[in-house]
This record gives C-alpha cells, sequence and structure tokens, in this order.
C-alpha cells in the first residue's frame, strides 16, 4: 500500500488516475482548485488550493503528508489549456498557462522531494502533452509549459536517480475530457483521421500509463517521456 499524492485530481484524467490507485488500495489524496462538486463525486480526501502559489504548494502537500504519513508518489497532473494566436496571448494569459502548467509541478516536486529523500525511493509522474513533443499551432503558451514539464522530467530524473527516485513524463494525445470538448467534431476527427489507431483516447488510458510508472514494474525506468496518443506521434 503506497502513499499518492495527484494534483488536478477532481476531473478528467486527474480523477481516472486517482481511481486507479484507489482500486489498487493505495492511501491517495489528489489536489483541486475550484470545482468542489467534482472533488467530492471523486469519493477521494482532496485538499483545495492553488499549485500557482508556493506557499499554497507547501501547505496542502504538508497537510497530504500528513495525513497521508509521507510520500511514495506523486503525480502532477494539474492542468489548464486555452487556443489563441499568438497576437492574441495576453501577459496575463500566458503567465497564468506557465505557471499552472509548469511552475506548478515545480513547486509540487519541490515540496515532495524530501520525503521522497528519506526513504532514497519515490517515484514522480508528470502528465505534460503530445504537443510539448511536437507544438501545436494556437497553443504556443501551452505547447511551450508543456514542452518545460518534459525538460523538468529528465533534469529532475539525472538529479534524484541517485538516490533512488525515478521521475517520467506521460504525454496524452487527444483525451475525451472536458478540457478537449471546446474543440469542434470537425477539429476532432481531424486528429482522429491522423491517429494510426483511429480514435481519441479514454481518461482511463492515460491512468494506466501512470500507474505503471509509478509501480516496481518500471522500477528501471526513469526520465523518460512515455507517448499515449493512439500513434499521433512517432
Amino acid at each position: 500500500m503506497r502513499n499518492i499524492i495527484v494534483t488536478g485530481g477532481s476531473r478528467g484524467i486527474g480523477a481516472a488516475i486517482v481511481r486507479r490507485f484507489a482500486e489498487n488500495g493505495d492511501n491517495v489524496v489528489f489536489l483541486y482548485r475550484s470545482n468542489d462538486r467534482a472533488a467530492a463525486e471523486v469519493g477521494v480526501p482532496c485538499i483545495k488550493g492553488d499549485i500557482r502559489d508556493p506557499e499554497e504548494v507547501k501547505k496542502m502537500i504538508s497537510r497530504a503528508a500528513d495525513y497521508l504519513g509521507g510520500i511514495d508518489v506523486l503525480v502532477n497532473n494539474a492542468g489548464i489549456a486555452q487556443s489563441a494566436l499568438m497576437g492574441d496571448i495576453s501577459d496575463t494569459d500566458y503567465m497564468n498557462m506557465i505557471n499552472t502548467d509548469l511552475s506548478g509541478a515545480f513547486y509540487c516536486c519541490r515540496q515532495a522531494i524530501p520525503y521522497f529523500l528519506r526513504n532514497h525511493s519515490g517515484a514522480i509522474v508528470n502528465i505534460s502533452s503530445m504537443w510539448g513533443e511536437v507544438g501545436a499551432s494556437m497553443e504556443v503558451h501551452y505547447s511551450a509549459a508543456k514542452a518545460g514539464l518534459i525538460g523538468l522530467t529528465k533534469a529532475l530524473a539525472k538529479e534524484l536517480g541517485p538516490s533512488g527516485v525515478r521521475v517520467n513524463c506521460v504525454t496524452p494525445g487527444m483525451i475525451d475530457t472536458d478540457m478537449n470538448r471546446g474543440y469542434s467534431k470537425v477539429d476532432i476527427q481531424a486528429i482522429v483521421d491522423e491517429t494510426p489507431l483511429m480514435r481519441i483516447g479514454k481518461p482511463e488510458d492515460v491512468a494506466e500509463a501512470v500507474f505503471f510508472l509509478a509501480s516496481d514494474k518500471a522500477s528501471f525506468i526513469t526520465g523518460q517521456v512515455l507517448g499515449v496518443n493512439g500513434g499521433y506521434v512517432i
């Protein structure tokens, strides 16, 4: 039985990840920012706060670790998305994206690492995006933040490997979540047409990849980027 913290666990991919660990009998606490109703429906202990604020992160991770009795796995899933032309992305839009999708993960890792080092073990799984690998038109700030998360993963894996801590990254493709429901049916179909497996993914597809990377079955895997995109990016 492991102690798991998942950020952004109230909906979509995050909720699927939380449920996958809970179904395995692990102790799970998830963090969320605003959707109280969705958080309550997940049925797992949760803590409300803003991962864009390093002081709030410090308090949330500490509370979660105290409740769990330690941390064995951290999943940095919390994130936002926005489609806009480069010239239409305001300074506020840009900073909100970077602070949520990249800085939030940095803050959470920084607070969780001391718990891992005490036990000389642990696993971090960061949720990036296939657009962090190849870039997406009209999603420059999103692509930049997700690419930064891949860089964070690789660098931190090198830093923490000698201490027995593994750090990996999952890059989902088009997944059936609220975040992607802003796409038109035409846009989604265009992606499906370019996807070898000819469908969009389910949150559970990503959850299984995260569960594997956090498990002992992945004990010799670190610093890697696992694409869950149906073959869209090869």
